[in-house]
């Protein structure tokens, strides 16, 4: 796997939008929460474009990415916003632009098609905060020490153990994390960019505003694909706004009734992606280790050099 740089005081990072469209007030909060990080974000006029659903067409996304990771001033790309449009970009995506530039790409939500894409190309990405509902709400929307840990440190970010933290499996497993949200990953299976989970990996699961059946069903679906049982330990998030209105069935007694009989360990309500609390920050295409008994999941490899 191809670590980015690290990031330093005064780089340069460009917000793309390869998803949704978004409101152009919270771009202009979230380039302010950059720069009180040390940063210096900047953007192509182009990301402002609406389509039908997305920020612009597929084209215009795409050459947007290209650019950002062709541009030697740019030390990393960062979301604006989820919501739809990145699948529709990997047929126009150049993975050999991508990891020549050997840039960070940080986001969650619908990027995860993005940071599958990258994983299957050899390249480490973060699953971490966009603009829209997390830096441009400011530290009440995203983990600041586990983001800046995550892309400024050549040093393993190393055991992460969020409050609220159940464990629905005991056990200890160790691979390379990946994953994302639920539905985008789902979406991918019978698509040539389909992703497939390595043996042993530590899968990462969460979404948002999902009905539990609708979960239950994409569960299934990876499952019956074999992506679950090449796992070697999962993590679910937080799944807010999941559990069926009036409260029964929650959530979290799907998906526990669910992983029973999983071989490793299992942990729940770890936050990150979609929280209701500050979003945290994980790597992607790192090793990690899930333990089962004091819960925590124990980043062991650096995502930057």
């Amino acid at each position: 796997m191809i670590r980015p740089r690290r990031l330093q005081p005064g780089d340069r990072i460009a917000l793309v939008a390869p998803a949704s469209a978004f409101n152009p007030s919270d771009l202009d909060a979230g380039v302010a929460e950059l720069q009180r990080l040390g940063f210096e974000p900047v953007y192509d006029a182009d990301i402002l474009e609406r389509g039908r659903f997305e920020a612009g067409t597929p084209a215009t996304r795409a050459r947007v990415l290209h650019q950002a990771w062709r541009d030697p001033s740019v030390a990393a790309l960062v979301a604006v916003r989820g919501g739809y449009g990145s699948q529709q970009l990997l047929p126009l995506l150049e993975p050999d632009v991508m990891r020549a530039g050997e840039k960070l790409l940080i986001g969650y939500s619908d990027i995860t098609a993005l940071l599958c894409w990258s994983f299957a190309h050899g390249v480490v990405s973060i699953h971490g905060p966009m603009i829209e509902g997390r830096f441009s709400k400011g530290t009440s929307a995203y983990d600041e020490w586990s983001f800046l840990r995550a892309v400024t440190s050549a040093e393993p970010m190393g055991a992460l153990a969020p409050e609220g933290l159940e464990v629905f499996s005991p056990g200890e497993a160790e691979g390379p994390i990946v994953g994302g949200t639920l539905t985008q990953l789902a979406s991918l299976l019978g698509t040539p960019w389909a992703f497939d989970v390595p043996p042993g990996a530590v899968l990462l699961l969460e979404d948002v505003g999902e009905r539990p059946y609708r979960v239950h069903r994409m569960l299934t679906q990876l499952a019956q694909s074999g992506a679950l049982a090449h796992a070697g330990a999962l993590v679910f998030g937080e799944f807010p706004g999941c559990d069926e209105p009036g409260g029964s069935p929650a959530i979290k007694d799907v998906i526990r009734e669910f992983v029973q009989g999983f071989p490793g360990p299992v942990l729940f309500g770890f936050p990150f992606g979609h929280t209701k609390g500050p979003s945290w920050t994980i790597p992607i295409g790192v090793r990690g280790r899930v333990i089962g008994t004091s819960p925590a999941v124990v980043v062991e490899e650096s995502a930057v050099s």
